[in-house]
C-alpha cells in the first residue's frame, strides 16, 4: 500500500521570507504562512481562527520564495509534512514544517488605472528518494 503526504494551503506570509546556504550550491528559504479559517457557532456567531505554518523551500524555488515572500503576500503551497526529532539536555524535542513543492504567489487586485498582476509560480520536481539538496526547482511567469 502507498502511503501519502500531501498538504495544500493558503494564506498570508507573516514576515519577509528568510534566505540561507548551509552548504556551498544548497539553497534554504523559510517563511511563516498564516492560514485563516471562518466558521458559524452553534449560536449562529461567525469565529475565526488562524493556523501558523512554518514553510521551507530549496534551490531555485528557494530564490524565487526570498525574492516574493514579503510580509502580507497571499500564497498558496503545495507540499508535504516533514517531522524533524531531535535531542536537547536530555529532552526529546519535535517539529513538524511544510517542505514545499509548488509556491503559487498571489499578489494584489491591481487599481484600475494599473495593468493586471502578474502571477508567479515555482514549482520543484521531488523524486521521493532524493534528498532536498538535490531537488530541481523551476520557476515560471504567468500574465
Amino acid at each position: 500500500m502507498n502511503q501519502l503526504n500531501s498538504i495544500i494551503l493558503e494564506g498570508n506570509v507573516v514576515k519577509k521570507a528568510e534566505f540561507s546556504e548551509p552548504k556551498t550550491g544548497f539553497q534554504v528559504c523559510k517563511f511563516p504562512l498564516a492560514v485563516n479559517r471562518k466558521s458559524k457557532t452553534p449560536e449562529g456567531e461567525t469565529k475565526e481562527e488562524v493556523s501558523y505554518f512554518d514553510v521551507e523551500t530549496y534551490g531555485e524555488m528557494a530564490e524565487s520564495c526570498y525574492k516574493w515572500c514579503d510580509k502580507g503576500l497571499g500564497v498558496r503551497v503545495v507540499g508535504r509534512l516533514k517531522q524533524s526529532r531531535w535531542e536537547e539536555n536530555n529532552k526529546k524535542h519535535s517539529r513538524v514544517y511544510v517542505v514545499a513543492e509548488h509556491v503559487e504567489y498571489k499578489f494584489s487586485k491591481p487599481k484600475p488605472e494599473e495593468k493586471a498582476p502578474e502571477v508567479v509560480q515555482a514549482e520543484a520536481t521531488v523524486d521521493a528518494a532524493t534528498e532536498p539538496a538535490k531537488e530541481a526547482a523551476t520557476a515560471e511567469a504567468v500574465f
